[in-house]
């Protein structure tokens, strides 16, 4: 079993996450089981004596089996529903009583109190007839787990209200609530339906961003970060336009690295006004002249060896960005390109220099690898200037 820490008070207990029967499972999915219930039963009973911990764990056992992570969580949700009282918003004020301290900054979620994510379910199910008692839990929640998830119902049915709660959040001395302003509201979040309101339109979510630029938490400035990205992925244009405004208005190292962090698909993808503003100069003029990619093929667990020469054509100094383009293989016989950053570097004069990378081809959950040929690009500010290939057996 998987031991984990929580806080309580001013120490550290240890709780239990996973069981024997689980030990085939992977990933955060194994956790939420009959443990999990047992742990979160445990707080509910000592604010709300009569709560069957026994009766709930036995009925999360039998009904995730075969289950992935948020139908499982869900099961939890389930069972709170039907154990508490049918009054949503007396059963709430449970849910918020068995909340321990504040997250401090690097102390993560998954870490600490992974087992509130049922709880953040509860009310992102069950709360939206109730929507002033269901923003205030998940303020209280998010400082404890995380309500970038359930906050989101909320804004597609609640839109007004929610978001003049968000713009409060931002504000928040709370670096975890304010993280939340920019997470909840990014319209491409990870694993949740995207926000078709801020797609067509992002300037409500700029808005929330614009105190947050130059933000003093880690925390909250990745979530900025990306949600830049994820802008700048339906609206490029808006994207470099905030970006270079922000650089002029707030030239801090703190809005410096979101504005390098958020343009990173623009990046990827080439875009020279996205290089220019991060400082990158004279692609046009660095040459590949030599690519070496070996062995010529590989099965998956193998290393692919990339080396190759980079050169400064030019007869002034340039700041390069330097990536590779993986293009893998699709069971159609088509390819999909992945670029995987290198280096930045300083080129003078007619410089030139050796650069080398080592490649795994192991197996990731995001990525199933298919026999044939692979090309791979050599990228210098966005530009391609070197292409070659090995090949892939199975």
């Amino acid at each position: 079993m998987t031991r984990m820490t929580r806080k309580t008070g001013n120490t550290r207990t240890t709780g239990t996450r996973g069981t024997s029967t689980m030990a085939s499972e992977y990933g955060l999915k194994r956790h939420f089981n009959g443990d999990a219930a047992r742990l979160i039963g445990g707080r509910i009973r000592a604010v709300h004596p009569g709560f069957d911990v026994e009766d709930y764990a036995a009925e999360v056992e039998e009904r995730i089996v075969g289950l992935e992570l948020k139908d499982r969580v869900m099961v939890l949700a389930e069972g709170l529903r039907t154990r508490l009282p049918e009054d949503y918003t007396a059963a709430v004020p449970i849910l918020l009583a068995i909340l321990e301290d504040e997250l401090a900054e690097g102390e993560g979620m998954f870490n600490t109190s992974w087992f509130l994510m049922p709880v953040a379910r509860f009310v992102e199910e069950y709360g939206l007839d109730h929507p002033g008692p269901s923003l205030d839990a998940i303020e209280e929640i998010t400082k404890r787990h995380t309500g970038e998830y359930a906050v989101r119902p909320y804004l597609e049915q609640h839109y007004e209200l929610t978001m003049a709660r968000v713009a409060r959040w931002a504000v928040s001395p709370s670096h975890n609530v304010r993280r939340l302003a920019t997470e909840g509201i990014r319209s491409r979040l990870p694993w949740h339906r995207t926000l078709t309101v801020f797609v067509k339109d992002p300037h409500p979510v700029l808005e929330i961003l614009e105190p947050l630029r130059s933000d003093s938490s880690e925390y909250v400035r990745k979530s900025v970060a990306n949600n830049l990205n994820d802008i700048s992925k339906d609206h490029p244009e808006v994207a470099l336009a905030t970006a270079l405004r922000w650089l002029e208005e707030s030239p801090t190292p703190e809005t410096r690295w979101i504005v390098k962090h958020g343009l990173r698909t623009l990046v990827k993808k080439g875009d020279q006004q996205a290089l220019a503003l991060l400082g990158a100069t004279g692609g046009e003029h660095v040459l590949v002249p030599r690519l070496r990619i070996s062995p010529d093929a590989v099965t998956v667990g193998d290393t692919l060896v990339i080396d190759f020469d980079i050169e400064n054509t030019d007869d002034r100094r340039h700041s390069i960005a330097v990536d590779y383009v993986v293009h893998h293989v699709r069971k159609n016989g088509r390819s999909i390109p992945k670029v995987f950053k290198l280096t930045t570097l300083e080129l003078g004069p007619g410089e030139k220099r050796r650069l080398e990378k080592s490649h795994p081809i192991r197996e990731v959950q995001t990525r199933t690898y298919y026999p044939g040929e692979h090309a791979v690009d050599i990228q210098v500010n966005g530009l391609v200037r070197a292409t070659g290939h090995f090949g892939l057996r199975t």
